[in-house]
């Protein structure tokens, strides 16, 4: 049996453990194309090390900085798969990637301090800075030529900007970012002498034909600025485990990191249980990752035909990432209605667009999860299909 057949999704197990938007929190009968979580159950490898690591029936503390050999096989993982170097010395495990941009925010801004964010965008940008007591200032991420406008960026810098997030892949148009465009943010940095908050959460999940190009990529030298963070819920689905880390080259940088992280008082970490299932996914699973993403680029090929026949929708074709993004604004509702339609109407529940998941640039689209079976996939846009067409029956006759 394959990996990623239908049969393996536990949609029993879903319906009690899948929170977030998903199968636990919709009404009965409703598919959740939602959070960016995949419906299949992790690799073996990861069950088997937390239960060898449970058998002894000791918890105990952790070091502060995590387990040493996690860091190492960050370190390796990030060297292998994307090229990046970086000393294990300079990585902290911590309790998800959310956590580490937040961790990042308060390193770098004080009260009243601005960070540029890209909107549309995760809205963890924009909570991590305010979290800080920074300013959001939200740039209008737009697509050119397939990839996202950036000739505008260095009019949004002001006098109180100190840092630029940036989301490579970028959720949610799943565009990859090109040496150039990496370039044109690094040069406005180095002029303006601003930090980068720099996600790489999705950097896993690129697509056959396409490739993830790293800001690292243009040397560690010029890179210390930046701050870095990756996450273990993407490529490998332990969310729920709450696994992350941040990371950079710059050793006093790292340490304010570091301090604004609380590890060192034992108010912040990683559990043990979350780096034992992170060193079993970067040491065993990347073979589970690698056919994750040749079955979501069936998925994808399949979910951009579909969507892109539906009348009134307009798909982009992500080149990484397991979202896609569709432009529903010729229904001239509000993108929250829409889903609520949906789920009222055809009984499929998706991410819309609008300030608080994405940013106000987002009005008039919806997000779609595609990690999950082709059957699943096919019956959820089977149903955004039919609530299409009703939806303009019922606009005809008002």
């Amino acid at each position: 049996m394959a990996l990623f057949d239908n049969s393996n999704i536990k949609l029993d197990v879903l319906k009690k453990k899948a929170f977030n938007y998903r199968w636990a929190e919709v009404p009965d009968g409703v598919i959740p194309l939602t959070a960016a979580d995949p419906d299949y159950p992790v690799a073996p490898e990861i069950r088997q090390a937390l239960i060898d690591y449970v058998q002894d029936g000791y918890f105990s503390y952790t070091p502060k900085m995590g387990f040493p050999e996690f860091s190492v096989s960050i370190s390796n993982a990030l060297k292998s798969r994307k090229g990046e170097c970086i000393d294990p010395k300079m990585i902290l495990p911590v309790d998800s990637a959310a956590r580490a941009m937040y961790i990042i925010a308060q390193t770098v801004l004080k009260p009243g301090d601005e960070m540029i964010v890209f909107d549309p965008v995760d809205y963890l940008f924009r909570e991590s800075c305010l979290s800080a007591g920074g300013v959001p200032i939200y740039f209008p991420a737009k697509l050119k030529d397939g990839y996202i406008d950036l000739s505008d960026l260095e009019s949004y810098v002001t006098k109180k900007t100190k840092m630029i997030g940036l989301c490579n892949p970028h959720n949610p148009f799943g565009v990859l970012y090109r040496k150039e465009d990496l370039e044109h943010i690094m040069q406005i940095c180095e002029k303006h002498d601003l930090y980068i908050m720099n996600d790489e959460i999705w950097s896993d999940i690129v697509y056959p034909g396409n490739k993830f190009l790293s800001i690292y990529s243009l040397g560690n030298e010029r890179c210390r600025r930046v701050m870095s963070v990756f996450g273990f819920s993407k490529s490998f689905g332990i969310a729920g485990l709450r696994i992350g880390c941040l990371y950079g080259t710059d050793q006093a940088l790292f340490q304010k990191m570091v301090d604004c992280s609380a590890v060192m008082t034992t108010a912040g970490g990683a559990s043990s249980l979350s780096q034992v299932a992170g060193i079993a996914c970067l040491d065993k699973c990347y073979y589970w990752v690698d056919e994750f993403i040749q079955h979501l680029a069936k998925n994808r090929d399949y979910a951009y035909e579909r969507l892109s026949k539906m009348p009134g929708i307009k798909a982009y074709k992500p080149q990484a990432t397991y979202l896609m993004y569709i432009d529903i604004s010729s229904f001239g509702m509000p993108a929250v209605d829409f889903k609520e339609f949906m789920i009222k109407n055809a009984k499929l529940a998706l991410v819309s667009g609008g300030l608080k998941f994405f940013g106000n640039e987002s009005e008039g689209h919806a997000r779609i999860c595609i990690a999950t079976s082709f059957e699943i996939l096919k019956e959820g846009l089977d149903r955004l299909e039919k609530g299409i067409d009703l939806l303009i029956s019922e606009k005809h006759q008002e």
